[in-house]
């Protein structure tokens, strides 16, 4: 059975065509993962399970009342990054950002 004359030039460009896509996908992997996390939204079902506010003001006193008066994310043993963004890491919600100005109902006293 004889060959298509092109086959070859076809293939080739198949293999072309792929690896071009392949380096699309690893430059957009490489972008994503260099990427500021994203702000937790108090609705998301983690941020809801502990009470999570972004202003530290805005507690529900009724259904925690172990909250501490002063107490807020930038107080908080869990927040993590640098100190001056308004926006940090937290250990309980691993990728988001939280407000330093927040609470959660996992705060902790820093040591």
């Amino acid at each position: 059975m004889m060959k298509h004359p092109y086959s070859r030039l076809f293939s080739r460009r198949a293999l072309l065509e792929t690896l071009g896509l392949g380096a699309a996908a690893a430059a957009l992997a490489r972008q994503s993962l260099g990427a500021e996390p994203e702000k937790l939204n108090v609705k998301d079902p983690a941020a809801v399970a502990l009470g999570y506010v972004e202003n530290a003001s805005q507690v529900d006193l009724k259904k925690y009342p172990a909250y501490v008066k002063g107490s807020n994310c930038e107080n908080c043993l869990q927040l993590q990054g640098k100190a001056g963004d308004n926006y940090r890491p937290c250990g309980l919600f691993p990728g988001k950002l939280v407000a330093v100005s927040g609470w959660c109902s996992g705060w902790a006293a820093e040591m």
